[in-house]
């Protein structure tokens, strides 16, 4: 019988976050409209007005497609095994964050923000931005050496990651 699980987890907004989406709104209208208004002034010169509202209409279309890249979720899908990690952007673009074998992991624990990370470390945050739920697991990628990833697994992908690890892990969580 296979192991599997999948999860979906929502990066919660910061305080910054909201910031960035806000200001971003706001400059982009305001852009958008700036090139509006100097397109109508514009109009005794056609070939210049119709480049100013072209320009404000791909201005607007811009804007809307920055914001919507910064809401973001990330699946957990485990099989077997194999812990994949996708980040979804916008509910629309997927790109992988990183794969490994469970088996393969040096440290899985829950996760403290006074953790040391080497300087040699990649660090994948794969989270809700929640940290009462967050654990890590410490692995050795082909492509960028030392990784931890940072992840908020739920109590089923935890039971099928726990079937995996190695024993001198399994007993440590």
């Amino acid at each position: 019988m296979d192991n599997f699980a999948e999860q979906l987890v929502k990066k919660n907004d910061t305080g910054s976050d909201k910031k960035r989406r806000t200001m971003l709104t706001v400059v982009g209208i305001l852009f958008s409209l700036s090139l509006a208004v100097l397109a109508v002034l514009q109009l005794g010169r056609p070939h210049v007005a119709l480049l100013g509202l072209v320009l404000a209409i791909v201005a607007g279309f811009g804007t809307y497609y920055i914001v919507q890249n910064t809401k973001v979720e990330y699946e957990y899908t485990f099989t077997n095994g194999e812990l994949d990690v996708d980040k979804i952007i916008a509910q629309k673009k997927r790109r992988e964050l990183m794969s490994t074998n469970v088996r393969q992991l040096t440290d899985f624990g829950k996760y403290s923000n006074d953790m040391e990370e080497t300087e040699d470390m990649t660090v994948i945050l794969a989270t809700d931005n929640i940290a009462a739920h967050e654990y890590y697991a410490d692995f050795t990628d082909e492509t960028v050496g030392k990784a931890r990833l940072i992840f908020a697994p739920n109590e089923k992908m935890l039971e099928n990651i726990q079937k995996f690890l190695p024993s001198r892990l399994r007993n440590k969580v």
